[in-house]
């Protein structure tokens, strides 16, 4: 029976090859609705084309004839070629150097008369890439006009320009529209669910990251902005979307695709339109609070362990506003805050609530919670957690000392005081200090045999970080002091522990300054010549008096070939002026000193 069925399958298969050889009549299953192919001439064609906008254009006339001619190409079948793998990479690539009227003129075509066929190009796994990119094209609605030479042309110029910034702006209201009158449906899609997302941004003026993967430059030659003002239109469409996501509230909370649409909303409203996105915050709360669950539960603790509800909850509570965070610890959070912290998926919401109270008082209680249980949320591996509170006590500094004590003990190096030299290695690799010194633990036992450092975790480091940054961190800071040479290289050429030199370094003294540098003395060539060690090399020079870069080059010049012929040395080598140093002493030490009073100056304006 199951061969049977796997010939059969073959056989349509065999059929559907040999149909796509005649070019015009086959048709391909893409998203929920056919589309025809395009025959083999057109995709030579834009195969042509995509080479073309590889390539630089000579003057602004030369592209825009290019542009318009292929658009005149494209016309009477965008839907086919914007439905075409082919095709709609090369609509990605022209869309932004076409004008505001050809890109709506674009849209007018995918969409038919009404709209109608929005949704279904939104759904189509290569028509949704072609609308995502003309919807990054929003901001240009304020208009392009040029320069003209006189007042008649640049009247005619900008009026061009605002009847095609009209045409785009018809367009995209229609589309975000279409799409909304089928939200459930284009939400729950694989590819539609991009589409929505990215409409929910542009109606909030919101643009994101830029994904263009072509070199060419957008029509005014300036980078993509990151937001823009919307056009008043924009925000009546922005509140009808809200409220779609508010009736639909269950579908929005628990669908792994229309999920990440709801927190696309409230990440692009966060900042730019507050008030709604405090409604959409307050309206989601309210839903959840009305569900049903166990006599004294919250019926959040459910939803904050599921994979998908806990992620947009994690987005509720970053954009909430203080009142709300309070309601939210006060009536889901208190008496089991150490339970979420264990649990794989839970913790990560607990994450963002450390982070979103910091500023508040709300933080001292959420610290306490957490803190009884913080020995068996570092056994569970949940490193984000402490991560977050350490960084939140950073700007809470009546918990920086109980935060470092309370972790040094939970490594068990705080008692007896000697462990505490050792509390650096420790901290970076995770590891208890029976562990890392493979000793059992007896009474009174302070002994180990010293252990290099092996390695070190990112979240160590993350940790260490955070910990130097306090105002006390002087039992780290002589910790890593005391670290050999030979540890320090380690931890200087290793991609996390290079960011813990750089932040150590920044910490100290001027006094102590010195006497870490000394310490790196002899393995100066080494850090120069690493990737990750030369990089953490020019920060330490960045801090470095006269006289201790004198040092350092002087260490350096010594194995001038092999700085030269290394990959990470040579530009070691040139930042540090090392030839100015050889030849021309007097011209470097000035260099050196300009250097030094200019950072000086910025670092006084910057405080």
């Amino acid at each position: 029976m199951g061969g049977e069925t796997k010939l059969k399958g073959g056989k349509d298969k065999e059929r559907g090859r040999k149909s796509g050889k005649k070019g015009g009549g086959a048709r391909q299953d893409r998203g929920s609705k056919q589309w025809p192919r395009l025959d083999n001439l057109s995709v030579g064609y834009f195969r042509r084309v995509n080479d073309r906008l590889e390539e630089a254009f000579g003057p602004k006339e030369e592209m825009d004839m290019f542009v318009e001619n292929v658009l005149s190409e494209i016309k009477g079948r965008a839907a086919i070629v914007a439905t075409d793998m082919i095709g709609s990479v090369t609509l990605q690539k022209l869309l932004p150097l076409a004008s505001p009227a050809q890109v709506g003129g674009v849209l007018a075509e995918l969409g038919g008369d009404s709209g109608a066929e929005f949704a279904a190009v939104s759904c189509d796994r290569c028509g949704a890439h072609v609308l995502e990119s003309a919807l990054r094209q929003a901001h240009r609605l304020t208009g392009d006009g040029g320069k003209a030479e006189d007042q008649e042309a640049a009247s005619e110029a900008e009026g061009a320009a605002q009847g095609g910034c009209e045409v785009l702006e018809e367009q995209l209201l229609l589309l975000s529209n279409a799409v909304m009158d089928r939200l459930t449906e284009v939400a729950r899609d694989t590819h539609g669910t991009f589409v929505a997302r990215r409409i929910a941004m542009t109606l909030a003026g919101s643009l994101g990251h830029s994904d263009r993967k072509t070199g060419q430059q957008p029509r005014d030659s300036n980078p993509e902005p990151m937001d823009f003002d919307p056009p008043p239109s924009f925000s009546a469409v922005l509140e009808r979307l809200a409220d779609c996501l508010l009736e639909q509230s269950s579908l929005f909370l628990t669908h792994s695709l229309a999920s990440p649409v709801l927190q696309a909303v409230l990440n692009a409203t966060h900042k730019k339109c507050p008030a709604l996105c405090q409604r959409l915050t307050q309206g989601m709360m309210q839903y959840l609070t009305t569900l049903g669950a166990a006599p004294g539960t919250s019926p959040l603790l459910v939803f904050l362990k599921d994979q998908t509800s806990s992620r947009l909850l994690e987005t509720l509570i970053t954009v909430s506003q203080k009142s709300q965070l309070r309601d939210l610890y006060k009536n889901h959070f208190r008496g089991h805050l150490v339970t979420l912290a264990l649990h794989p998926i839970a913790n990560f919401p607990v994450q963002r609530l450390v982070a979103a109270a910091a500023n508040y008082k709300l933080f001292l209680k959420i610290f306490d919670e957490l803190l009884e249980g913080l020995e068996a949320i570092l056994a569970a591996g949940h490193m984000g957690v402490i991560v977050q509170l350490a960084e939140s006590c950073v700007r809470k500094e009546e918990r920086q000392s109980q935060m470092m004590q309370s972790l040094l003990e939970a490594f068990h190096c705080w008692d007896p005081p000697p462990r505490r030299q050792s509390c650096a290695p420790l901290l970076l690799s995770l590891l208890a200090w029976e562990v890392y010194y493979k000793t059992e633990s007896t009474e009174g036992d302070t002994k180990a045999t010293q252990r290099p450092l092996s390695g070190v975790t990112y979240h160590g480091s993350c940790l260490v970080q955070s910990l130097l940054s306090y105002s006390d961190s002087s039992v780290l800071q002589v910790s890593l002091r005391a670290l050999p040479p030979s540890d320090l290289l380690t931890l200087a050429t290793d991609q996390s522990g290079s960011h813990v030199l750089e932040a150590l370094v920044t910490s100290l003294t001027e006094k102590g300054r010195i006497k870490m540098l000394r310490r790196l003395k002899g393995v100066y060539v080494q850090m120069a010549c690493s990737k990750f060690g030369s990089r953490a090399l020019e920060s330490v020079w960045s801090s470095a008096s006269l006289r201790t870069r004198q040092g350092i080059a002087q260490e350096l010049v010594g194995s001038k070939a092999t700085l030269r012929s290394d990959q990470f040395g040579h530009h070691v080598f040139r930042n540090f002026a090392l030839t100015h140093f050889l030849k021309r002493r007097d011209q470097w030490e000035e260099l050196q000193t300009a250097q030094s009073k200019k950072r000086m100056m910025f670092s006084d304006i910057l405080k």
